[in-house]
């Protein structure tokens, strides 16, 4: 039968997007590089030009440059279309990137959307809220074992604010009075006479005692230690 028919060929795969955008940028740098070539011989016949006479030979340069002129606007034309035509490809390249993705974005959101409802199956709103409410159980039942352990003994619980104010006034009147008496200076405190002697620790000045006067015996006299004076006269003598 294969000698009959002959064999089926197989298909070809058909180009991608970027095999046919790389094939025709190829071309596009063909065209680009002979309308280089064509600029260049047209900078030629423009110094020949400048360089002939008006004349037969200057219009012959002229014809040739005509002609490379349009076979510039051919390629230039040519080139043009390439890139339309790269750009067409982009453009669906781009497009057909953008559908990949979302592809993929769905194929995630699908795969993670399954994970959740797996995972939904297992927590239920109803045991968080026991949950919740068993806590608030276990936090009151912790307060009351600690009001429990801090309570105190032997407490009076049976004063008024009469009672509470006239302890305050003391209080205050007791803490007035050590502060008179203690942290403040003598000779600061209100109402009295400062004693420097007392705050300076000097000794007493010593008492002179004048001569015994007329009519009183010598014995009487006494010096400035507390002693009996010897009478002067028997110092002399």
């Amino acid at each position: 039968m294969k000698r009959v028919f002959g064999a089926k060929k197989d298909k070809e795969p058909p180009p991608s997007i970027q095999d046919a955008s790389e094939k025709i940028n190829k071309r596009g740098d063909t065209v680009e590089e002979k309308i280089t070539k064509l600029d260049a011989e047209l900078s030629r016949y423009k110094e020949q030009i400048k360089k002939t006479r008006p004349g037969p030979a200057q219009e012959a340069v002229k014809a040739r440059a005509m002609r490379v002129l349009k076979q510039k606007r051919m390629y230039e034309g040519q080139r043009d279309m390439l890139y339309n035509q790269t750009f067409n490809l982009d453009q669906v390249a781009f497009a057909s990137e953008g559908i990949k993705d979302a592809q993929q974005t769905m194929s995630a959101l699908k795969s993670a959307n399954k994970e959740l409802k797996g995972m939904m199956k297992t927590v239920k709103i109803q045991d968080i809220d026991n949950l919740q409410d068993e806590m608030l159980d276990l936090m009151d039942v912790s307060n009351e074992i600690q009001e429990t352990l801090g309570r105190s003994y032997n407490v009076p619980d049976d004063i008024d604010e009469e009672e509470l104010m006239g302890e305050l006034d003391a209080l205050e009147a007791d803490m007035g009075m050590e502060t008179e008496s203690e942290g403040v200076p003598s000779y600061l405190q209100p109402d009295k006479e400062p004693d420097l002697d007392a705050e300076l620790n000097l000794p007493a000045a010593p008492i002179r005692h004048e001569a015994a006067p007329a009519g009183r015996s010598n014995a009487q006299a006494e010096d400035e230690l507390g002693l009996p004076a010897v009478p002067r006269a028997s110092l002399r003598g």
